[in-house]
């Protein structure tokens, strides 16, 4: 059947299925030209004006690495033409005063030595062949000469005496920062005798500095030494660790006078651009991450969605077009299919051709009509429920007045004259209470309050020997419930459950599940038979429902007023007592008015 509606339709609307579909994919098609071309134009221009910039780039940040190379030289000359560093580190033999004096010394010219790398964020230690070391800042590399002495990059110094050398410290030697060392040793111009070695540190964030504002994601910035370990780079991850195929790029790049290379790393594409640094005789490396960089400043996914969007408005247009002729009534039958979302209360728009305004008039005469029709039928409805609880009301009261008046008679013909004013002061009360609209709510706590009334009065008349515990949790006191719709409960514990037992306890709970007030009458009196023919309200599937006269009465009240979801459920033992559960809507004061 529903192959048979399909082909039917296609047959009806076959002419603009055609045009529909044949327009839709040829805009879908060139939109998708357009938008991969587009992308792939930008990618290249952007990339090719980023190289551009970049090369640009990248030669302010080799002027800043042979500023501080120049700083390094230029610290180097001064330390070694000083007469007054050269005599002390020179000298073999020291007592106290001449030690004293001598360090004062040294220590205002190295002060002034000192002041060309300070700005740079370096430190400066000169140790002399007699064993001194004299560390401008010993926090910034707390080393000793000892271990100055054995290291391999002193070694490597007193080998190439006539050079300055750069060194990599890992960072595990340095309580976790990486630097870079650079050294001299300082030698008499006219015997080439080695008197001491200049140290100048800049830790590797230091660095970092000269060029860490040109980087981005995607766009990294390394320095490579000759063996190809990575000196510094805004990257952490690879500080320390060997690229001798980016060191190959980077030569290749030097040799050749090439300013960028295209080349593919672990199955990525990258740009990179290299520089040449003499001082360090190391490599700036610039490497660019082709698909991040694009991705973060080309952005692909608002291109693709103002095609997607182009597309999506040609083919409203096309729709538009494509249904002009048949959109009256088109539009008349989506709206009457619509109806039942608002339970036939909206008008349709008579809009439209001569045809489709006809039928729009006429349906919405129809609709007037219903509307009447069933304004009168929910009027007579209301006023039947409104009678009908009256008459369960009417029910429930006068079967309470009769046991309280009797009680009374009994208390007056006993001569407990104040007892029987006490019982008959909060029997006002109660009636009190009870006055009012039939749909009238009460709070929970003003329930209690009457239900205390009533305990009272049947206490009054059973005395202490059927004692009532109220178990009330303190956030239900506030919501509402119907008027006496617990009294009847209470009654029937009272009056029935302990004809075997003359003594025992009733307690009233009540407590909040979820959307749901339930109330609770548990006595342990004699219990009952719970038996179909006698109880025919009791048996819904397996739940349990009461249906002595006044309980009864509150079942059907409840349902009356707020449907089959909540009423009252009831289960026994005989010998062990009855439980009555009620449940209830979360009632405010608010939404009872």
């Amino acid at each position: 059947m529903k192959k048979l509606k399909w082909i039917k339709l296609i047959e009806k609307n076959n002419l603009f299925i055609k045009i529909f579909f044949v327009t839709v994919i040829s805009i879908t098609l060139v939109s998708l030209l357009i938008t991969v071309s587009s992308i792939r134009v930008s990618t290249e221009l952007f990339l090719d004006t980023f190289s551009i910039t970049n090369s640009k780039i990248n030669t302010q940040i080799r002027s800043q690495f042979e500023s501080y190379s120049n700083a390094v030289v230029t610290t180097s000359n001064q330390i070694e033409n000083n007469g007054t560093i050269k005599r002390v580190l020179s000298e073999e033999e020291f007592d106290s005063l001449k030690l004293a004096g001598s360090y004062y010394d040294i220590i205002n010219q190295l002060d002034t030595v000192y002041s060309n790398l300070q700005p740079l964020g370096a430190n400066m230690i000169v140790t002399g062949t007699e064993k001194q070391l004299y560390n401008m800042n010993y926090s910034y590399w707390p080393t000793s000469l000892s271990l100055l002495q054995d290291h391999p990059i002193t070694k490597y110094t007193l080998a190439t005496p006539d050079r300055i050398n750069y060194h990599f410290i890992e960072p595990e030697l340095l309580n976790g920062e990486a630097m870079l060392v650079s050294t001299k040793a300082l030698s008499e111009l006219s015997s080439d005798r080695i008197y001491g070695i200049l140290y100048i540190s800049i830790r590797e964030k230091q660095l970092r500095s000269f060029y860490e504002g040109y980087t981005s994601e995607g766009n990294d910035v390394l320095l490579l030494d000759r063996s190809g370990k990575v000196i510094s780079s805004n990257n952490e991850e690879i500080i320390g660790r060997d690229n001798f195929e980016l060191l190959e790029y980077a030569k290749k790049g030097d040799d050749k006078d090439i300013e960028s290379q295209d080349i593919t790393l672990e199955s990525r594409d990258y740009l990179v651009l290299s520089e040449y640094i003499p001082g360090f005789d190391m490599y700036l490396v610039n490497l660019i991450d082709k698909q991040k960089v694009t991705n973060s400043l080309i952005n692909t996914r608002e291109i693709i969605m103002i095609s997607i969007s182009t597309v999506f408005f040609a083919v409203i247009g096309v729709f538009i077009v494509s249904r002009r002729i048949t959109k009256s009534l088109s539009r008349l039958v989506t709206q009457i299919a619509k109806q039942t979302k608002h339970d036939f209360s909206k008008r349709i728009e008579e809009t439209g051709g001569y045809e489709a305004k006809k039928i729009a008039r006429a349906f919405n005469y129809t609709l007037d009509e219903l509307q009447e029709y069933v304004k009168i039928v929910v009027e007579s409805q209301k006023n039947q429920r409104d009678a009908e609880l009256r008459a369960l009301q009417h029910q429930i009261n006068p079967h309470f007045l009769y046991n309280t008046l009797t009680t009374v008679k009994f208390m007056v013909m006993q001569e407990k004259t104040e007892q029987a004013m006490e019982t008959i002061h909060a029997l006002i009360s109660l009636l009190q209470s009870a006055l009012g609209e039939v749909s009238q709510t009460v709070s929970v706590e003003q329930e209690i309050e009457n239900m205390k009334y009533y305990v009272f009065i049947n206490q009054a008349r059973y005395g202490e020997r059927i004692k009532v515990n109220y178990f009330i949790v303190p956030d239900v006191l506030q919501y509402h419930i119907p008027k006496l719709v617990l009294q009847p409960f209470i009654e029937n514990a009272f009056f029935h459950g302990f004809n075997k037992k003359k003594e025992g306890y009733i307690q009233i709970m009540i407590h909040k599940e979820a959307d749901t007030l339930v109330c609770e009458v548990v006595d342990d009196g004699d219990g009952m038979h719970m038996k179909k023919d006698q109880f025919p309200y009791v048996y819904k599937g397996k739940r349990q429902m009461f249906s002595g006269i006044g309980m009864s009465n509150v079942h059907e009240r409840i349902l009356l007023l707020y449907g089959d979801r909540y009423g009252v459920q009831v289960s026994s033992t005989i010998g062990h007592g009855t439980k009555v559960v009620v449940r209830l809507p979360l009632i405010t004061k608010s939404t009872d008015e």
